[in-house]
């Protein structure tokens, strides 16, 4: 599965796990490691490549990132991507200087299409830069292979040490063509074969999870979210009846998912599953609570208090399950991006556990990598195609505190959301489409008398990785009958809003 390696060194750059996506789409595995990782990991690793990702830093600032002395020296190709070129400047002795103006947006890059880097490309290609430093001279040895009208040395390269540089960022949708720069250094530059495919990476876990767990117990931790369905259907391939599936329904999940998950698992799958209704134990810690990451800490120590509570029930149990995938890790800041939110399965964790190991057996995967394996699994397209749901629910879907009520005026709000995308034949281009309950009361007038009730947001986007997306242009007609159906339908609310930002800047989640 993993025969050729590609290692991104992470910089802090926001666009950093597309450049991951991006090489993993040319069938190339791609790992992240942080930027400091020793000579001697990387030896270790033995990669086909190695991809210097973007940064907010300058090359001269006093906690500057760096990579390991000698990484140059290890025979390895390397492509340097904005700061990641730079630093390649700086480090090979080539001079980085502060632009006069700051260079952001799609430009027109001229650019040397006899490289390897840049075969099969025009002279003029369009990419996104995004700077404020730049190379002003390229290092000795280094040739100038691209240039902007403020940019001179846009891209460089040395071919007798195979390293590449490029201030634009190709992994990017704005980029036109970019993939192909990053295919180009696969094959061309690193001589990749494109040997990664989920059915390989199916066959592999399940050989692995056999060898690691053997004839011990494992305990899933199952949403019935396609990631959770994944790992259980996965580990339920490689242990059967020695994993058991604990469906902690905390009561804010979707209208009626509880009953339709149960059934699922229960009937579809030949898996062990219990069912534990705990709605008030939940409701109850989570009274008065506002502050989003709170949410989100109390949901996830509740849910492995609650695993290992029934742990205890069936024995002993040496593994805990979690369906947590790479943009939960990547957006829980356990990498060296920024943190913008922590993740119920990865820093809503308490610090003490009450079982031998965690499994995560997607940690890896992107969301459509996740689902190209539920199918490969056997899993129904409806289930693998079920649209994604965070782990603490409708908690962080509700702005503000969080009461019974209000979780009522959520569910139906957005389940008559869901019905009508389905309805417009609209729910297999929308990615993810929900409703957020907000904190925001307004007047309104019904019949003939004043309302002051709740406002309904609603989000739909439209991604293919889930580290960005657009907002859909969802047609006026279905929204004016989901807001009529909404305000008529539900009551407390009176108002109704549709949001219309991308990510970046917003989230696709409210919280």
């Amino acid at each position: 599965m993993k025969n050729e390696l590609i290692l991104i060194l992470d910089f802090g750059g926001q666009y950093n796990q597309l450049i991951a996506r991006r090489v993993r789409e040319c069938n190339v595995y791609s790992e992240v490691v942080p930027y400091n990782i020793s000579l001697e990991k990387i030896k270790e690793k033995n990669p086909k490549g190695i991809i210097f990702t973007g940064g907010p830093s300058s090359v001269y600032g006093k906690d500057a990132p760096r990579c390991a002395e000698g990484l140059f020296d290890l025979g390895i190709p390397v492509l340097g991507i904005c700061y990641g070129m730079q630093l390649m400047t700086y480090l090979l002795g080539g001079k980085v200087a502060k632009a006069e103006k700051r260079e952001y947006g799609t430009t027109d890059v001229s650019i040397d299409n006899n490289s390897l880097l840049f075969q099969g490309f025009e002279k003029q290609n369009g990419f996104l830069m995004s700077h404020t430093d730049f190379v002003e001279k390229v290092p000795e040895g280094f040739k100038n292979i691209g240039s902007t009208l403020s940019c001179p040395n846009a891209a460089m390269e040395n071919t007798k040490k195979k390293l590449y540089g490029i201030q634009f960022h190709p992994e990017v949708n704005n980029s036109v063509n970019g993939t192909q720069v990053i295919k180009n250094f696969l094959f061309n530059i690193c001589g990749c074969t494109g040997d990664w495919i989920i059915s390989s990476f199916v066959e592999e876990s399940i050989a692995k999870l056999k060898e690691k767990i053997g004839d011990k117990k494992a305990l899933c931790a199952l949403s019935g979210g396609v990631d959770s369905s994944v790992a259980a259907v996965l580990l339920s391939k490689a242990i059967g009846k020695n994993l058991t599936c604990i469906f902690v329904d905390h009561g804010l999940l979707r209208k009626n998912e509880g009953d339709e998950v149960e059934n699922i698992f229960r009937n579809q799958f030949d898996i062990n599953l219990i069912r534990v209704n705990a709605k008030d134990r939940f409701l109850s810690k989570l009274a008065g609570v506002t502050d989003p990451e709170r949410k989100r800490k109390i949901i996830g120590e509740e849910f492995i208090r609650v695993f290992e509570e029934e742990a205890k029930k069936i024995g002993t149990v040496d593994f805990l399950v979690q369906g947590t995938i790479y943009p939960d890790v990547i957006e829980s800041g356990l990498g060296k991006s920024s943190v913008i939110k922590s993740h119920h399965n990865v820093g809503g964790l308490p610090d003490y556990v009450d079982f031998k190991e965690i499994v995560e057996p997607l940690r890896d995967l992107f969301k459509d990598e996740v689902r190209q394996t539920g199918l490969e699994l056997g899993i129904p397209e409806n289930l693998v195609f079920r649209q994604p749901f965070p782990g603490p629910g409708l908690a962080i879907r509700i702005i503000g505190d969080i009461t019974d009520d209000k979780l009522t005026i959520l569910k139906e709000a957005d389940s008559i959301f869901r019905e009508e995308i389905t309805n417009a034949g609209l729910h297999k281009s929308i990615n993810q489409y929900f409703a957020v309950l907000t904190n925001l009361k307004s007047v309104g007038v019904m019949g003939d008398e004043r309302t002051y009730d709740y406002t309904i947001a609603l989000r739909a986007v439209e991604t293919t990785d889930f580290m960005t997306g657009v907002w859909s242009k969802i047609p006026y007609s279905v929204l004016e009958k989901v807001s009529s159906r909404i305000v008529n339908e539900v009551k407390h609310v009176n108002r109704v809003v549709y949001d219309i930002t991308s990510k970046p800047p917003a989230t696709i989640e409210w919280e």
